[in-house]
């Protein structure tokens, strides 16, 4: 039985384009570069080559039926995030979730809104 192969791991610029994508949805070249043009100075063709790449290694689906291709995220948002998220763990806190935590509230950056949203998960999960 062969194994369908995953998509790897987007890179840094990759994420910005499917950032735009998850907040957008199906969208020409054109339209993801005027978006990341918002944010900072990017070439229409770095953008163009990129999205042809993510195409290429499974990140982006292209529908070509029309003259502009418009491309469209393969995997959904909270796949590609939480399979990053895992990684991310696994290496940088040896897999495990509450070393994540407290690094994250340790760091005096949650807001009031932020923290009482956390408890009130927290609590949910209890039940």
């Amino acid at each position: 039985m062969e194994e369908k192969t995953k998509p790897s791991d987007p890179t840094k610029s990759e994420l910005e384009i499917l950032q735009v994508l998850w907040e957008t949805g199906p969208a020409t070249v054109r339209a993801v570069n005027d978006e990341l043009q918002k944010k900072k100075d990017v070439n229409y063709t770095t953008t163009l080559k990129l999205m042809q790449i993510m195409a290429e290694k499974g990140i982006l689906t292209r529908d070509e039926r029309q003259m502009k291709h418009v491309y469209s995220v393969a995997e959904e948002e909270e796949k590609t995030k939480a399979h990053l998220l895992d990684k991310f763990v696994d290496s940088m806190y040896q897999g495990s979730p509450s070393k994540l935590v407290m690094q994250l509230l340790g760091n005096g950056k949650a807001s009031k809104e932020e923290l009482d949203e956390i408890k009130n998960i927290l609590k949910g999960l209890g039940d």
